[in-house]
């Protein structure tokens, strides 16, 4: 085993100024440095100052900050975007960081702050700031003009950034029929039906978030093999006739005793040689990472709804042990953020792998 290095007193510079880091990433994404970068590698100073209309010590601030940080690289005189900034130009991510970026900016950051107060009550105190009285951030946002289309803006980049594990790591050769518990936009029953012309699904949630979905839906061409439900999740039946019940993205939201009921109703309702996936990101069994769920846990604490929490893998199984599920596995096939797919089966048997 290699040890893990100790904490030393330069390693608290990027705890101490977190905040400022990502004002340095907001401000670039904002400015359109990147863009600036991508279309003109080696500009100058001057050059990028006069593109992005800033003072030149603006720009020479700025410059500092993405460099240090690493988002840029000076070469001489000039500027040109980092290589993994390149690379999510190239593979067209780029646009899907954009767009969580300024999640981050405009939903999660001031929230953030009552991360400490949150932890003391039990509650999810940044909800505070965004008006009205319910005790979840997804009714608060609808209240708000334009805050529920970025959220889902941002929950579809973080989709399309995460969702290679769903799309490619699950085996649908014997699944036909899925039904997409909460499924927001539509973006993953867009994506599943794309890589998997045998595919057909429904998504079922709330009304406000279904008109979302079906203009996807619509957008995509895919209404002959796309179709919607309306249904609170928790309070109505599922339909029946699905080989296959996905959570995607909802379970890590509700507490421990809701994921139960939704894992059993799921069972009630699919097939019995059927599967239910369960898609997020997962926190590692022994409470030690990894990184991006302890950082992503303040959002999870502080704003969706009180009991929120990336839970660890084994809670999930446990869960499906307790209502009844017959067999379970874990499918994860490696990136840089901890998403997998908890595969459940009622009655059968795991395929062999």
């Amino acid at each position: 085993m290699t040890a893990t290095p100790h904490l030393t007193m330069a390693d608290l510079v990027p705890l101490l100024f977190g905040h400022a880091a990502f004002q340095q990433l907001n401000a670039a994404c904002e400015l359109r440095l990147p863009e600036l970068l991508h279309e003109r590698p080696g500009s100058t100073r001057e050059e990028i100052a006069k593109e992005l209309e800033l003072p030149e010590r603006s720009a020479a601030v700025l410059l500092l900050g993405t460099t240090s940080l690493r988002l840029t690289v000076k070469q001489g005189d000039g500027y040109a975007n980092a290589f993994v900034v390149e690379a999510a130009f190239d593979d067209g991510t780029w646009t899907h960081l954009r767009d969580i970026v300024e999640f981050q900016a405009r939903i999660a950051y001031a929230p953030a702050a009552e991360y400490t107060a949150s932890l003391r009550a039990g509650e999810n105190l940044g909800l505070r700031h965004f008006p009205g009285r319910t005790r979840d951030l997804y009714s608060r946002l609808a209240g708000t003009p334009g805050l529920e289309e970025l959220f889902y803006k941002g929950m579809n980049s973080w989709s399309r950034i995460s969702n290679p594990v769903l799309i490619d790591g699950v085996d649908y050769g014997g699944v036909r029929r899925i039904l997409d518990i909460g499924g927001g936009g539509g973006l993953n029953a867009i994506a599943l039906v794309t890589a998997h012309p045998h595919l057909r699904v429904t998504v079922l949630d709330r009304p406000g978030a279904l008109e979302v979905a079906e203009h996807n839906i619509r957008e995509a061409g895919l209404t002959d093999r796309i179709d919607t439900h309306a249904a609170d999740i928790f309070d109505d039946e599922y339909p029946p006739g699905y080989d296959c019940v996905l959570f995607a993205h909802q379970l890590v939201i509700w507490s421990a005793a809701q994921n139960r009921a939704l894992l059993a109703k799921a069972l009630r309702a699919v097939d019995p040689t059927g599967r239910v996936l369960i898609f997020n990101a997962f926190s590692d069994d022994d409470g030690a990472g990894p990184l991006y769920t302890a950082l992503d846990g303040v959002y999870f604490t502080t704003l969706p709804f009180e009991s929120s929490t990336i839970y660890p893998w084994r809670a999930y199984e446990g869960w499906l042990d307790e209502c009844g599920y017959a067999a379970h596995r874990r499918i994860t096939i490696g990136g840089w953020t901890p998403h997998g797919v908890v595969e459940a089966y009622p009655t059968a048997a795991t395929p062999s792998d």
